[in-house]
């Protein structure tokens, strides 16, 4: 997670997805969600529990507005949290 923004502060994380893809054959690709948080304490519990397994809620809209972020995904809810790999 970042801060990021002159006027308008938002929250910007990137987050691994289990599971692999590619677009081209024989090459492997891990999946990053590239997301917006505007709630304050959505982000604080996300950056203070990096590296754990999230369940996210997010709505998703047709393009980013200054005011809600960099991405037209915003998550406004954590649905679950399960500790990560140690």
């Amino acid at each position: 997670m970042v801060k990021k923004g002159n006027i308008f502060k938002t929250y910007e994380g990137k987050l691994i997805q289990s599971g692999f893809s590619s677009k081209t054959p024989g090459a492997i690709q891990s999946y990053e969600f590239e997301f917006s948080v505007v709630n304050d304490s959505i982000a604080h519990v996300l950056m203070n529990n990096s590296g754990n397994f999230f369940d996210l809620h997010y709505k998703e809209y047709k393009g980013s507005l200054p005011w809600r972020g960099y991405s037209e995904f915003i998550v406004d809810k954590i649905v679950s949290m399960k500790p990560g790999v140690k």
